[in-house]
């Protein structure tokens, strides 16, 4: 009985084997009958969204094949891909930029396009999603003004990056973000406003603006975005997780606060407990979320230590105890490594030795081997995994340099350890990176078929801006690492810059400009910090390592040239008005949003 009913409806099961589906709930009579696990049915959101937008792309392709047939006077058959993003051939690196569809208003395509690269929908049985609130949130009866001024900044701003010189669409969102942050800003003083999903998501796409854009507020606007979901979600309470929505609000913010503890060197809010109880989607990354939020708190506790302590023989009993606590974690990651799942796991599927003309930059791959994964979820997972051994290394290595000083660190045996486990580690971060930047796209053969994570809408085999978003922190730290070979550092620099200008994630292009190594640079730091010849505070590191800066003056991010680029600059100039005056009302008090 071969399956004739609709591609999106009935259970993952019967789809897969192309047999009629019954459709009983909560399982369907045909995988009891053959005494299969029945892995249930869509969700009603995923079914309205994707048939939307088949309907639209199908509405696109007849009317793009009518007006060819009336130029060429024959019919075609062609397709245009009206909600595709730009794909990168296996033999070319030219990429086409998303064009609109006749059918489509500009607010129907943007929004489409952004949803396509950024709303990651789980496969069926599993909850490995990322921003999937943003759907119900925008397809609500009546969406929250300030989160679907939010969610259209985002999605102008991201379709203008991808569309090459579309200034007009940048100043759109421009103005978007602007009211967004006004708007935003009276939601989070009203006291029922301030505890709704919309007000935390709108504040989570105002921070994924300036990582889009990364041309306005550097470091100052996406800390403020992200210290503003934290202390809303805390101000929210354990209710907030008793929806679907909620629970995805909560992780993402989670998630956020992971990244932004690491990199700004400030400890966590709230303890560990508060972020994972009752807050599991994926049960493996929630366990590695949990030592990654540990670390966190390490780190901040390594840093404040190694600055402000004398040499003594019970500081150097506290240093040790850092050290110890560190190679403990460590453990625990690697242990968690081997516990998880072989649909977790990764493993080597090609190895390649091409460079072209001998540029690493210009290389999709490194040279060497390449690991496949299942999805892009749990590539993701392992690489934060890795970066976050990295971050032990560092600070394990640092604080042998502050106990055997003045002798050189370089002499002792953790240094010769620690430094061959980082270099092992950037070559599994090289080897894993390419699957994230969907190299294996156009080199499917080399994959097995498994139930993979997919996007809200759009084609599968395009690269997507998410994939951008998430290597962004594990490319930075190949190049801030003193263990990374010139090689390497050149490869990453390339990635980033594919990144920025291909993927449209702008913030991308200005890790390109980040001249720090890690740990020895730190180790300075700590060294004058003990001597005594140096303000720490002068010296910030941390702001520098938190890959949100804004570029060197004279260096800018694929502004548009001549005419173009004056005129952009006049119209910054006539927002800054505005866009001081939004932030002004865009402001969280020190104990959170009331």
């Amino acid at each position: 009985m071969v399956y004739s009913g609709h591609p999106s409806r009935g259970c993952q099961m019967c789809r897969t084997r192309r047999i009629k589906c019954d459709e009983t709930k909560p399982t369907c009579n045909q995988c009891a009958k053959s005494r299969r696990t029945c892995p249930g049915y869509k969700d009603e959101f995923d079914l309205v969204f994707r048939n939307e937008t088949e309907a639209t792309e199908r509405r696109a392709r007849k009317a793009n094949s009518k007006a060819l047939a009336l130029k060429t006077g024959k019919e075609t058959y062609s397709k245009t891909p009206e909600l595709k993003t730009p794909t990168r051939s296996a033999k070319s690196s030219t990429e086409t930029s998303p064009t609109l569809a006749p059918t489509q208003s500009i607010d129907e395509r943007t929004a489409h396009h952004f949803v396509s690269n950024y709303v990651l929908v789980p496969p069926q049985g599993t909850q490995r999603g990322y921003f999937e609130f943003v759907i119900p949130l925008i397809k609500a009866e009546n969406p929250s003004p300030h989160f679907k001024l939010a969610f259209e900044a985002c999605a102008l701003a991201y379709f203008s990056n991808r569309m090459k010189n579309a200034t007009h669409l940048e100043k759109d969102a421009l103005s978007k973000y602007v009211q967004a942050l006004a708007t935003t800003g009276r939601a989070i003083r009203d006291p029922f406003e301030s505890k709704q999903d919309a007000t935390i998501a709108a504040v989570l796409l105002l921070s994924l603006f300036e990582n889009i854009t990364s041309r306005h507020f550097g470091m100052l606007a996406w800390s403020t975005h992200t210290e503003g979901a934290i202390q809303l979600v805390q101000n929210r309470g354990r209710e907030q997780l008793t929806t679907k929505v909620g629970r995805d609000i909560f992780v993402t913010v989670r998630t956020q606060q992971i990244i932004h503890s690491f990199s700004s060197g400030q400890p966590a809010a709230r303890d560990v407990n508060f972020w994972i109880q009752d807050a599991t989607k994926d049960p493996f990354a929630t366990d590695l979320q949990r030592l990654t939020l540990q670390i966190s708190e390490l780190k901040t506790e390594a840093n404040k230590l190694l600055v402000s302590l004398h040499h003594s023989p019970q500081n150097v009993a506290k240093i040790m105890q850092i050290m110890r606590k560190c190679q403990i974690k460590d453990q625990e990651l690697l242990q968690w490594s081997n516990n998880i799942p072989d649909s977790y796991q990764g493993k080597t599927v090609t190895w390649v030795n091409d460079l072209p003309d001998g540029d690493y930059s210009k290389a999709e791959v490194y040279p060497g081997r390449v690991d496949a994964f299942q999805d892009l979820w749990v590539t993701t997972v392992w690489v934060t995994m890795r970066c976050s051994r990295l971050v032990l290394a560092s600070i394990i290595v640092r604080a042998a340099a502050w106990v055997c000083s003045p002798t050189d660190y370089r002499t002792t045996s953790e240094y010769a350890i620690w430094s061959n486990t980082c270099t092992n580690i950037i070559s599994d971060l090289c080897a894993a990176i390419p699957y994230q930047l969907g190299w294996f796209k156009s080199r499917q053969e080399l994959l097995e078929r498994s139930d993979l994570t997919s996007y809200g809408c759009g084609n599968e085999a395009d690269a997507k801006g998410l994939s951008g978003y998430f290597v962004t922190w594990p490319l930075s730290c190949i190049i801030t690492q003193d263990y990374s070979t010139a090689g390497q550092r050149e490869w990453a620099k390339g990635r980033l810059e594919h990144i920025a200008s291909e993927l449209g994630v702008r913030y991308a292009k200005m890790l390109t400009h980040v001249n720090v190594r890690v740990p020895s640079m730190l180790i300075k730091r700590d060294s004058m910090a003990a001597s005594g010849s140096v303000d720490t505070s002068a010296v910030d590191f941390e702001k520098i390592l938190s890959n949100r800066i804004v570029p060197p003056s004279g260096l800018t991010v694929e502004s548009p040239p001549g005419r173009g680029q004056t005129r952009m600059a006049l119209f910054e100039e006539q927002q800054r008005v505005a866009m001081e005056a939004a932030l002004a009302t865009y402001r969280f008090s020190d104990d959170g949003a009331r």
